[in-house]
């Protein structure tokens, strides 16, 4: 079962710049609000939502501006104040009181930022494969430090100028991620990831404007958010970590660094890749609902 064969209820939620695509899934306590990386877009969780539904849970999931089934305006400016802003409006639009922020890969940023600005309305903040502030532990992907990377922005353009070349790009990155899975997981990962990701840049309008600003904003962010550090590790709230330690580049000693950043705090590892919400779905959903201290 994934989630596209659940009931929810579909929200196109208005900003300055289009509609943010949104699902809720009926449930009770704190609603689990999911949010993706670049260049992915909601789906990465289609496997991970029947597990929190099927625990009585209550589940939002919603594309970034510009990713996905949001909308990609023509000149939209996309950045991590943007992304913040568009998590703040999901959060206010369907009402949620409390919530648990849960982030991957780039969504750390928005998710402890946000718990930042509204201690209040965060029960508990859970991390899976994700980064926040500059640390020698995070190792970015080629495609990243293609896009991300000033010295290197005359080749980014360049590939966002070919079709062809960009997919060959995508598909070194790929074949990169899937050799450093276990040999269990790498079928599914080839059955799932190279449609999810290709989508979003075959599909039109494409994500690509908007992946490839969030990469230029990428190396400003974690810098910005190391001079936030101090009040990170001063959060009052349970913070759950997930990994998936054959993660080749967010790998487990940047797990570390995140328990080291915080205070209320537990880390776990599992046997899985950097999607670890579609290489282990199930350990990860019983991770996230597990009570806390058992």
């Amino acid at each position: 079962m994934t989630s596209t064969s659940l009931p929810y209820i579909e929200h196109r939620i208005q900003r300055a710049q289009g509609h943010i695509h949104t699902r809720e899934y009926p449930g009770s306590g704190p609603a689990f609000v999911l949010m993706h990386g670049f260049p992915d877009n909601l789906h990465i969780y289609d496997e991970l939502v029947p597990y929190l539904t099927q625990a009585g849970r209550r589940v939002v999931s919603f594309d970034f501006l510009g990713f996905g089934q949001s909308a990609k305006p023509d000149g939209a400016a996309y950045n991590f104040a943007q992304q913040l802003g568009d998590l703040e409006a999901v959060v206010n639009a369907l009402k949620l009181e409390r919530i648990i922020p849960v982030a991957h890969d780039a969504a750390g940023p928005t998710a402890i930022n946000y718990t930042l600005a509204h201690r209040d309305r965060v029960a508990e903040l859970h991390i899976l494969n994700s980064l926040y502030a500059r640390t020698p532990a995070i190792r970015m992907p080629e495609l990243i430090e293609v896009f991300a990377s000033p010295s290197l922005r005359a080749l980014a353009t360049a590939f966002t100028q070919s079709p062809e070349q960009l997919g060959w790009l995508l598909g070194v990155q790929q074949a990169l991620f899937h050799a450093a899975l276990p040999a269990h997981q790498q079928a599914h990962f080839l059955e799932v990831m190279p449609g999810l990701i290709g989508d979003n840049f075959r599909q039109q309008p494409s994500a690509l404007p908007a992946f490839a600003q969030m990469n230029a904003d990428l190396f400003a962010e974690v810098t910005r958010n190391a001079a936030r550090l101090d009040q990170v590790k001063a959060l009052d709230l349970p913070v759950r970590i997930i990994w998936g330690a054959a993660d080749p580049y967010l790998g487990a000693a940047l797990a570390e660094d995140f328990r080291a950043g915080f205070g209320d705090v537990t880390l776990d590892l599992i046997e899985a890749g950097h999607w670890l919400q579609i290489d282990a779905p199930a350990e990860v959903a019983a991770l996230m609902t597990k009570p806390r201290g058992q």
